[in-house]
């Protein structure tokens, strides 16, 4: 008798449903078959039952959070199994043992994370039964019945566990010892908090961190551009000024002057070019791709993306969700008329048939055999869903994944752009730009998202001869860099290589596919909401005060640079690959942490942080300690509550209880208000005189002060 192991219940229960079978508590009796003449047993995880064990129990010194117990490095490492996991953990153990038993069906998830899974409870149990894997992409009955026909032997993906092993073993050894490295060295700063530093998450937060500096170092710099109504052989369009290619002026002064002698003045066309651009269908989804459209598209969080396709997948409805590759294997592309076949019944999708291209199996852009690692792109299965059965947020997804399928069928989208270049009196040069969708290809299946800022233009000839109708002088500012999004979060970690100056390196990550796997990027991204190193508003990433006082104390380190996940990913691809020995890597590790150490808490004595991250940083949990209550800065003017840090906010404690409004924002054009302006403003009525502060027109300095008639906080100048 045969046990397969699964990674989830859902995923167990698939498994079994394509043959006859009985539920039972915990796990399922697969009756005998073809496949399995002596029947089989169906059982799961519950994700991870196993988990590394805590520093103290290897050692009962390691509790004390120290610098003397730093490093620390365990010299054989152990799992446990989680508390909340037991019940389902000992149920496991009894099928392993059983003596009707004679052969392990390790079913996991085809990837890393299933790997270790599903082998941890194995190694856990001691079972030394003899092991098969299943390794499939999708979770159709079809897909289900050829990987049981034809499993793998063990030794086919035992390489991939000893990869996932020592991510984790190495992940443990830099996380607890950093984590614990830099709480300390902060607190004696001042800064009283956990700080949590990781392989991936702190090269990550390094990013968004250097991004929100150049936000907030910005000055912006007023500039003005004139804009001009021309009208000729009755045809009307619009132009800006343009010399070299520059249509910003320094000076209001020389704008009003170019626009004086404009006006009303004679304007000829002197040259139309035009340039027809080719856009090809976009690729096939992976996950990252799909997270990032999903979050452009939709607002969704990437987690939320991967929980969504992981449903699809447990439905059998799309392939594999956390995969890396953009292309599919010849094999999945003979499934492709079946799988459109069935999509173009439904009213969704009729309109869009019959495709232009009927099969796309020799086109190598998709498929292509040799692109395909693990697992192939996102797409959907044969399987195909009334989608009205679906969540509403389940149909977005699918409605994405299944539009770029189809959207592979049709050709190019082809644009015609057009530049006008307009003589104003035989001097002034105006430009004008406009497009023409020439063939609307593939974007009749996909249609353009953002709004077409390019305005059509009239057909015009050089040599048209007309008059200025309209002139005017606009005044603009330059502006910050733009904060990133939610999924241009996933974008930035995969991409992260572009951040390296050593171009080996640069090639080593963009290979490995930047910070971070498929299956860990979101997680990453929620991990730093759910620590407080950064703010999500209205999709926008916003580094928190805590954040900025890791990435300053870090520094130079390797572990604020993508070069180290660089170094560490092209090992640990080559322990994989069996070209690298797990135990090489823990010495290299374990040698850098031991580095680490030594060298921060030399420059820790040197620290020093500006005023306005000691005045906004909110204490949080200590270890072994219940989070301290928000530092009370001072009384309400509007009742008799506390006004306390809110995070991204200073406000009132008794909103809860009496929907006091009373607030300050942390940030009032462009300048940071600090915790002890807050307390000099509510003690004394106003702040000290605030320098730096940026309207649309000028740079001023002001108090901030407080008005009893209008209840609100103001200017002072």
């Amino acid at each position: 008798m045969k046990l397969i192991i699964a990674e989830k219940p859902d995923q167990g229960l698939t498994l079994a449903s394509v043959y006859k079978m009985k539920k039972k508590q915990g796990y399922i009796e697969v009756l005998p078959n073809e496949v399995f003449p002596k029947g089989a047993y169906v059982t799961w995880a519950v994700g991870h039952i196993t988990q590394l064990i805590p520093p103290e129990k290897y050692d009962s010194n390691w509790k004390k959070w120290s610098l003397q117990t730093l490093p620390m490095l365990p010299a054989q490492f152990q799992y446990e199994v989680s508390k909340d996991k037991w019940k389902q953990y000992m149920l496991v153990k009894q099928l392993i043992e059983d003596p009707n038993v004679t052969e392990i069906i390790h079913a996991g998830d085809a990837g890393r994370e299933g790997e270790l899974i599903v082998r941890n409870i194995i190694r856990q149990t001691k079972c030394r039964k003899p092991m098969k894997r299943l390794w499939i992409s999708s979770l159709t009955p079809k897909a289900i019945q050829e990987g049981f026909q034809t499993l793998l032997t063990e030794n086919e993906t035992r390489n991939l566990y000893y990869e996932a092993y020592t991510r984790a073993c190495a992940d443990w050894v830099v996380g607890m010892n950093a984590s614990r490295l830099y709480s300390i060295l902060l607190k004696e700063k001042g800064f009283s908090d956990v700080f949590s530093v990781g392989r991936v998450q702190t090269p990550t937060l390094a990013l968004i961190v250097k991004r929100e500096h150049e936000i907030d170092t910005f000055v912006s710099e007023p500039f003005w551009e004139v804009k001009a109504k021309f009208e000729i052989s009755k045809k009307k369009y619009e132009g800006k000024w343009e010399k070299d290619g520059n249509t910003r002026i320094d000076t209001k002064e020389m704008a009003e002057k170019i626009s004086a002698f404009c006006e009303g003045k004679k304007a000829q066309v002197a040259d139309v070019q035009t340039e027809k651009k080719e856009y090809l269908p976009p690729l096939l989804y992976n996950l990252s791709s799909l997270q990032a459209e999903a979050n452009r598209r939709f607002k969704f969080s990437p987690k939320k993306t991967l929980d969504i396709l992981q449903k699809l997948y447990q439905k059998g409805i799309v392939s594999y969700p956390r995969s890396d590759s953009r292309h599919v294997t010849k094999g999945e592309a003979e499934m492709f008329p079946e799988i459109l076949g069935k999509l173009e019944r439904y009213p969704e999708y009729q309109e869009l048939f019959p495709l232009p291209t009927t099969s796309i199996i020799n086109n190598t852009r998709y498929v292509n055999d040799k692109e395909v690692t693990d697992h192939y792109a996102i797409i959907p299965t044969e399987q195909v869903p009334i989608l009205q059965k679906l969540s509403f947020d389940e149909q977005k997804i699918y409605d994405l994944v299944a539009r770029s399928l189809l959207a592979a069928h049709y050709g190019k989208s082809i644009i015609e752009y057009t530049t006008i270049t307009t003589l104003v009196d035989e001097r002034a040069s105006f430009q004008s730009k406009g497009k023409v969708q020439k063939e609307e290809g593939w974007r009749k299946v996909i249609p353009q998202f953002e709004k077409d800022k390019d305005p059509s233009l009239p057909i015009l000839e050089k040599g048209e001869v007309g008059k200025v109708v309209k002139i005017e002088v606009k005044e603009s500012k330059t502006q910050p860099p733009k904060r990133y999004t939610e999924g241009q979060l996933i974008t930035l970690m995969k991409t992260a290589g572009k951040q390296i100056e050593d171009k080996e390196l640069e090639k080593v990550l963009m290979k490995t596919e930047g910070l971070g796997t498929e299956a860990t990027r979101a997680g990453i991204i929620t991990m730093l909401k759910e620590r407080k190193y950064i703010d999500i508003r209205k999709n926008l990433v916003y580094a928190t005060v805590k954040a900025k006082i890791l990435i300053q104390a870090v520094g130079d380190e390797i572990l604020a640079s993508p070069e180290m996940t660089a170094k560490w990913e092209q090992r640990l691809k080559e322990i994989s690959e069996g070209q690298a020995l797990p135990k090489q890597f823990m010495e290299q590790t374990n040698k850098m942490i031991a580095h680490l150490i030594s060298t921060t808490i030399e420059a820790a004595a040197k620290w020093k942080f500006p005023e306005e991250f000691i005045d906004g940083f909110v204490p949080g949990k200590q270890p072994g300690k219940q989070r301290r209550l928000p530092t009370k800065l001072g009384t309400c003017k509007k009742c008799s509550g506390a006004v306390i840090d809110k995070g991204t906010f200073y406000g009132c404690s008794n909103y809860q209880k009496t929907k006091c409004d009373f607030t300050i924002s942390k940030k009032i054009l462009g300048k940071s208000v600090t915790q002890r302006q807050v307390k000099t403003l509510l003690s004394e009525g106003s702040t000290e005189l605030i320098h730096g502060f940026k309207s649309k027109e000028k740079t001023f300095d002001a108090k901030l002060g407080w008005d009893d008639v209008e209840k609100k906080v103001k200017f002072i100048f």
